[in-house]
């Protein structure tokens, strides 16, 4: 039997319960790697596992707030415990609150985005790290988007500090063997898009499938 290209590593996807981050975990299971999926919707993680077993892959469900900073740091250190290691990390957990002007923007829905989108990446890089160190090709993705900012000041502002924080951890990882990768999708069906262009038509967009083969392909082929 041929060795698939992903046989024997460990992945974990942060945000897999839908979208490209399914496609993401689905795409890696199938190439042979083990998932560990992260996401709050237990409905969505369970039809992923469901798809990921009859695709003949194999995958750990792991349902939880990613800003709750103790699970984070418990996921972390059972994964070690089981495996020694990651080898991957694929975040594509993101939090969008109501499209409202600039003046409009509510403090609750201002604290929730700086909670997921920004503190919530930090602490998990801060988690991560240590556990995709010891793998002999430590992978970290993200993706990025260029969607429209008007009413979406909360979102474009942690997209932005997320953005940052990607580059710096690319910059301070650029001699080491951690490879860290800011990935930018084509424009997707997703539920994340629809809250920013309602009533769109939706079919020229890019399959999610399709566009997690084509970047995670990019990365690992």
């Amino acid at each position: 039997m041929t060795e698939k290209l992903l046989s024997g590593k460990i992945a974990l996807v942060t945000g897999a319960s839908r979208g490209l981050g399914a496609a993401s975990a689905l795409w890696l299971a199938e190439n042979g790697a083990h998932v560990v999926a992260v996401a709050r919707t237990i409905g969505g993680l369970e039809d992923l596992d469901d798809r990921i077993k009859a695709a003949g892959g194999q995958a750990t469900l792991a349902p939880m707030d990613l800003t709750d900073d103790g699970a984070i740091a418990h996921l972390c250190r059972s994964v070690y415990d089981r495996w020694g290691r990651a080898d991957i990390w694929v975040h594509t957990a993101i939090h969008v609150s109501a499209l409202t002007p600039a003046p409009h923007v509510q403090a609750k829905d201002l604290d929730k985005v700086i909670a997921t989108n920004i503190r919530g990446i930090s602490r998990l890089i801060a988690n991560v790290e240590p556990l995709i160190t010891p793998s002999d090709a430590p992978t970290a993705i993200f993706f990025d988007d260029d969607w429209d900012e008007k009413y979406a000041s909360p979102y474009a502002m942690s997209k932005a500090a997320q953005r940052a924080l990607v580059q710096s951890w690319q910059a301070e990882t650029a001699k080491v063997p951690t490879a860290v990768h800011l990935l930018r999708p084509k424009p997707m069906p997703t539920a994340v898009r629809a809250r920013f262009y309602p009533g769109e038509d939706r079919a020229p967009l890019a399959d999610p499938a399709q566009e997690a083969g084509r970047l995670l392909g990019s990365v690992f082929s």
